[in-house]
This record gives structure tokens, C-alpha cells and sequence, in this order.
């Protein structure tokens, strides 16, 4: 495996630098998560939000907006593929109350509905994009470990 900007050779010297150039510190956000997630009165923002966006449909609704912009539910159904109306709508409906994504209206008849990323959602776009990059180049590596862990 060959490292990559921002791996380490050593644990606990690993450096992270995300897309606004900011260094982060794995080891302290890590123990700040867990020490959220012990604490019952505090709200773990890791677990809040992953829950939110870990469905099937959520994180695939962020980057068909991204990558096409605004879009009307028909085009955005189209754009995804097997999702049904009610589960978008659903997905829709949570990214919106979430801050993710903006429905507009237009009074016409038939009524016109368009969805977009908020600033808000760029940002979860951003992030996706990271992961949807990593997923690509790492999926020749689990589909072989599969397939060795199966022989098994």
C-alpha cells in the first residue's frame, strides 16, 4: 500500500489536512468523539450525524445535487435510479430539515418543486467526495479480500 499526503509511517504522529488546509489531530478528535459518546448529556455530533446521512439514499441524493445542481424530483429520481418516490421524498424531507438541501416551490400549475444544496450541503458534498474517491480507489482491495475471506 503506498502512503498517501497525510499518512504517517508511525501511529501517533499521523497529520491530517483537510480540504480548507486545517490540521487536524486524528488522536484528540477521536478521543473528543468517544468522550461525547460516554456522555449521555451531550449530543455526539459524529453519531447525529452519520445516523442522518448513513441511509441508502441520503449521501447519493447529495452528490446527484452536486454533481448536476438543481434539480426537480422527477430528474433527481432519475439521477439516483432504483429509489422509489416515497423513500426520496423521506431522504428529501430529513436533508431539508437537516440544513442540507433547499425545496422550492413555484405556485404554478402543475406545481414546479426544486431541490439544491444549501451552503450546508456543499460542504457534506465535499466530504462525500472524499469518501466516493477513496471508495473507487479501495474497492479492487475489498473486493479481492472478499473474496479470500469467502474461501475461507
Amino acid at each position: 500500500m503506498d502512503l498517501k499526503e497525510g499518512t504517517a509511517l508511525i501511529p501517533g504522529t499521523m497529520e491530517v489536512t483537510n480540504t480548507e488546509d486545517k490540521k487536524l489531530n486524528p488522536e484528540k478528535n477521536l478521543h473528543l468523539i468517544f468522550a461525547r459518546a460516554r456522555n449521555q448529556e451531550l449530543a455526539c455530533p459524529v453519531r447525529d450525524v452519520i445516523h442522518r446521512i448513513s441511509d441508502k439514499w441520503s449521501l447519493l441524493s447529495i452528490l446527484a445535487l452536486g454533481s448536476r445542481g438543481t434539480l426537480r424530483f422527477n430528474e433527481l429520481k432519475k439521477e439516483i435510479g432504483d429509489v422509489s418516490q416515497r423513500m426520496l421524498t423521506v431522504t428529501l424531507r430529513n436533508l431539508e430539515t437537516d440544513g442540507f438541501v433547499t425545496r422550492t416551490l413555484f405556485p404554478e400549475v402543475p406545481p414546479r418543486v426544486e431541490y439544491t444544496l444549501t451552503d450546508l450541503g456543499k460542504g457534506l458534498l465535499q466530504q462525500a467526495l472524499l469518501l466516493a474517491d477513496w471508495a473507487n480507489d479501495a474497492l479492487p482491495e475489498i473486493v479481492e479480500s472478499r473474496k479470500k475471506f469467502t474461501k475461507k
